[in-house]
This record gives C-alpha cells, sequence and structure tokens, in this order.
C-alpha cells in the first residue's frame, strides 16, 4: 500500500507553514502541544496524500482545521469539500474552525476538539 502520511516532497512546504503559523494556528497550537487536550498528541502541518492539515492527531484520526478568509469563496470552497472528502475515505475525521472562533472563544474550541477525540472512529 502506498505511503500516504507526510509525502517527502512536501516536507520543504510543511517546515515553511510550520515556522510561518498564522495567528490563530500559533495561538491553538499552544494548547494543542504537548498532549494538553485529552492527553492526545497532536501535530502540525501534517501532510495526507497531497494535503496538508493544519493539526492532525494520528491516534484519534482527526483532523482539526483553521478558515481564515481565503476559505470563504467558491473556489477555496470546492477545494476543502473534495479535501474534506477524501479524508473521509481513509477514515480521518475533519474539524474546521473560523480563525476568529480561536480568538473569540479558544475554550470552546478546545472543548469540541476534546469530545471528538473521546469518539471512536468509523471503522476502528
Amino acid at each position: 500500500m502506498q505511503q500516504i502520511h507526510n509525502n517527502s516532497g512536501l516536507k520543504p512546504r510543511r517546515k515553511e507553514l510550520r515556522s510561518a503559523l498564522t495567528p490563530a494556528e500559533a495561538s491553538l497550537w499552544k494548547s494543542l502541544q504537548r498532549s494538553k487536550v485529552n492527553g492526545k498528541k497532536f501535530r502540525r502541518q501534517h501532510s495526507v496524500r497531497n494535503y496538508i492539515l493544519d493539526f492532525y492527531c494520528p491516534e484519534c484520526r482527526l483532523a482539526v482545521e483553521l478558515d481564515g478568509q481565503g476559505h470563504f469563496n467558491s473556489v477555496k470552497s470546492e477545494y476543502d469539500y473534495r479535501r474534506s472528502e477524501y479524508l473521509k475515505k481513509v477514515n480521518i475525521r475533519v474539524l474546521r474552525f473560523e480563525n476568529r472562533l480561536v480568538f473569540e472563544n479558544l475554550e470552546g474550541v478546545l472543548h469540541m476538539i476534546g469530545d471528538h477525540l473521546t469518539r471512536p472512529t468509523e471503522g476502528g
């Protein structure tokens, strides 16, 4: 079976994205790193096939995506939909939050993430 995680061709891009987190990503990462949510380990800028996920918990097969203004147009919405459908096919659940929600209600975002970490994944 072809490896779909952490495509070596995307390593430079993943590294670039990790060093240039958006303010919302940096804020959320402070709360996710070092297994602070339900003791679960998250990775940032993890790739699955040709898609780079903002945050990914491999144990729970959960991706967390933050969406800024750039995601609210028809082209980007279609891309996000295709991406989410692909991730669903490989048994990865996706949670999406608007960037502003991280700043307005970080505790609520963390609570929702925590709830999804305790749910069993489909088929596994």
